[in-house]
């Protein structure tokens, strides 16, 4: 089969590979049909890693990914053979006190796909999961749509972990695909007003089409200002979706006393910090976001129901035999860029 190995900083190359084999009981050899290119995978293409993650070169990598089940295990029973399905990419023990807990995406001995040290990614033509992973999707939910419940279930669960609900005020800094997935995540849930900031004007533009009712651009203006003038008492949950000490230092800004800031991206640097005094003085919750936690059926729902337009973050779409050129586009902002898709069964 084609695989897409990482072998150096930016550098892809397609290889042969063995195809996968089911082993064991519960799991389900998977065609591969589409796999979007995330912001982590850029990680691993610009800089080799994310934090303690280093790839050993070479490596596969890519998570979000939607397949069609091609051969199952006995007992299998949550899927079938020519079932279409989204594929959760966290592979979870089941015994240890966080998974006993519910808390899955903290798992202790978790396989991550596309994750160094962990598991190889999905962008190849075939990969083997078990059965828990794979959701079917109703039609709907093309293959392209089964791809976003990925993001979307992070936007979900970071929604959900937030406390936003009806009423709520909040600022999402950053506009990539998961700072809009937030977006539609609040604004289902009935945020009262979305305040989005972008440096790049192109996804300021689809945050208005997707909802936001106001949207700045922190390199033209103090975004800070614009929305206090706007919210004197400040957000009640600020989203920060970009991994950067300036916006992790406009999210403590923008929230009020005891609000929430969310730390949804992931810096390539190892170390941020905050200003002590003002997240003491105003009682800030600072919450990271690790992943999603059991929300995809919901983001499944919610892209199958049009609640949820992932669509129109799509931009780009290429072959197995085009991913330098997917990662580049992405890695590099190019062509008005937002989510780029391989479809490799294509």
């Amino acid at each position: 089969m084609k695989v897409a190995y990482l072998t150096g900083i930016r550098q892809v190359e397609i290889r042969e590979a063995p195809q996968p084999a089911i082993e064991r009981g519960g799991e389900v050899l998977l065609k591969i049909d589409t796999v979007g290119v995330c912001g982590s995978d850029m990680h691993y293409f610009r800089t080799g890693r994310i934090g303690d993650q280093v790839v050993e070169f070479p490596f596969i990598v890519g998570h979000e990914c939607s397949a069609t089940v091609a051969k199952v295990a006995p007992g299998v029973k949550r899927v079938k053979v020519g079932d279409r399905v989204a594929v959760d990419p966290l592979v979870s023990c089941g015994r240890c006190d966080q998974c006993r807990a519910g808390r899955e995406h903290t798992c202790r001995n978790q396989k991550f796909l596309g994750c160094p040290g962990q598991a190889p990614g999905c962008l190849a033509e075939y990969i083997v999961m078990p059965e828990a992973c794979c959701y079917p999707v109703p039609e709907a939910v093309d293959s392209e749509g089964a791809v976003m419940t990925e993001p979307m279930a992070i936007g979900l669960y970071a929604r959900r972990l937030s406390g936003c609900a009806a009423g709520a005020k909040v600022g999402i800094l950053g506009a990539g695909p998961i700072g809009l997935c937030v977006l539609l995540a609040c604004r289902a849930a009935g945020a009262e007003a979305a305040y989005v900031t972008e440096i790049r004007d192109y996804r300021g533009q689809l945050a208005r089409r997707l909802g936001a009712d106001w949207t700045g651009n922190p390199r033209r203006q103090d975004i800070v200002k614009a929305v206090i003038d706007r919210e004197p008492e400040g957000l009640d949950v600020v989203f920060e979706c970009a991994g950067e000490q300036s916006t992790l230092d406009e999210a403590v800004a923008l929230a009020r006393p005891g609000g929430k800031v969310m730390m949804l991206g992931i810096p390539e640097v190892d170390r941020v910090s905050v200003e002590v005094a003002a997240v003491r003085r105003k009682e800030v919750t600072l919450q990271p976001v690790r992943r999603q936690s059991r929300c995809v059926e919901d983001a499944i729902g919610m892209i199958a129901s049009g609640k949820a337009d992932v669509r129109a973050m799509v931009t780009h779409r290429y072959g197995l035999d085009q991913t330098q050129q997917a990662f580049e586009t992405i890695a590099d902002y190019r062509d008005n860029a937002v989510k780029a898709m391989i479809h490799v069964a294509a």
